[in-house]
């Protein structure tokens, strides 16, 4: 069974929005975050978030993208406004049960989803 499992990608155009959700199955993680990965390119930190709900971001997203998380439903989201092309990527949850930096050291990785913005 994936550990975590992304939903609500799609293609959009540029300066609109979407949101993405991470399930964890049925089971809490300290950090969860997002990472991308556009075509030819590195994967790349987005945002993280804590158990305690705090929060960090890529430079490249911050006051376009929001990070929350609902314990009860083990679930972490990703809202995404004003987006841009240069944010077409493929977008993965990961998750941590371990406390520590949001920008590395995840053990479980879902399967990704596209994103697309056209411009």
């Amino acid at each position: 069974q994936v550990p975590v499992v992304e939903s609500g990608g799609g293609l959009v155009q540029a300066g609109g929005s979407l949101r993405l959700s991470c399930a964890a199955s049925g089971r809490t993680f300290n950090r969860m975050g997002w990472f991308r990965q556009a075509p030819g390119k590195e994967r790349e930190f987005v945002a993280g978030i804590s158990w305690s709900s705090s929060t960090g971001y890529a430079d490249s997203v911050k006051g376009r993208f929001t990070i929350t998380r609902d314990n009860a439903k083990s679930t972490v989201y990703l809202q995404m406004n004003s987006l841009k092309p240069e944010d077409t990527a493929v977008y993965y949850c990961t998750a941590s049960a371990r406390r520590g930096s949001f920008v590395s050291g995840y053990e479980y990785w879902g399967q990704g989803t596209q994103v697309t913005v056209s411009s």
